[in-house]
């Protein structure tokens, strides 16, 4: 992969981790584009490496939430903080299996699968343009609704189905807060992020001989950069529910995936 193709392809995942139209869908537009031949297990580590870069790049924008949750957890007590980390470890359990026992089936729809990409950014249209149309409330993310929001993260693994969509969408839907919605989608991707990491470090996916490494480094930074601006401008467009443009972005650029898959 050339690094002009890296750093392009880093921006788009900094970009579209946050905001609500896939990531990894427009991570697979973007290689077919860009021609870029690297599919199945080289693709995906690609994917990964960039996905590490804009968990950093949450980390650092509620750095503060975090914080408190770390000071919350140090107290042994079962706190507000120790119940939210609860929560988001509950939220954890499907994609963990996905990731854990179906990891070959998964890289199966990466490696240029337009038409696959086209018809998921539909579905993501759909659930957005919903979740825009929902009623604001105060209502916190419950245990219940925490399992249901990490089944949505799951399925959002498949390119194409945004993740911080699916999973605010999903929040949303069930009668959630936006803000707080908003702020369990983009934390509970964080210890999946670190998950998959340590993961392919132990069994030898990501090492000094895998893929180029000076490709991988700069569209790493390139996402970590991207990555902040777009979890900040993200978190202001969910409480302001401006989710439908998005929801016609995704509409459209699934239409023209599809159209373009099938010539």
């Amino acid at each position: 992969m050339e690094v002009i193709d890296a750093i392009i392809l880093g921006i788009i995942q900094g970009l579209t981790e946050f905001l609500p139209v896939s990531s990894s869908g427009h991570l697979e537009l973007g290689k077919a584009i860009l021609g870029d031949t690297t599919v199945g297990e080289e693709s995906m580590m690609f994917t990964v490496v960039l996905h590490f870069a804009t968990a950093l790049s949450t980390i650092f924008v509620f750095r503060k939430d975090i914080a408190e949750i770390i000071t919350g957890l140090l107290k042994f007590e079962w706190n507000e903080e120790t119940q939210f980390v609860a929560k988001i470890m509950l939220s954890t359990i499907p994609a963990v299996v996905i990731g854990l026992f179906f990891e070959d089936e998964l890289e199966q729809f990466f490696g240029g699968k337009v038409t696959f990409v086209g018809f998921m950014l539909l579905i993501t249209a759909v659930l957005l343009w919903l979740a825009d149309k929902a009623k604001n409330t105060n209502k916190p993310v419950s245990y219940k609704n925490s399992i249901v929001i990490g089944i949505s993260q799951a399925i959002a693994m498949l390119p194409g189905i945004s993740r911080s969509g699916a999973t605010i969408a999903t929040s949303v839907l069930l009668g959630n807060d936006k803000s707080k919605a908003a702020r369990f989608s983009f934390l509970m991707v964080i210890p999946l992020i670190f998950g998959k990491i340590g993961k392919d470090m132990l069994d030898g996916a990501i090492s000094t001989q895998s893929g180029n490494g000076v490709a991988l480094g700069v569209g790493f930074v390139a996402a970590l950069i991207s990555g902040y601006f777009a979890c900040t401008w993200m978190i202001a467009l969910v409480k302001k529910s401006k989710l439908s443009y998005f929801a016609l972005y995704c509409l459209i650029v699934g239409i023209i995936a599809i159209s373009v898959g099938f010539l």
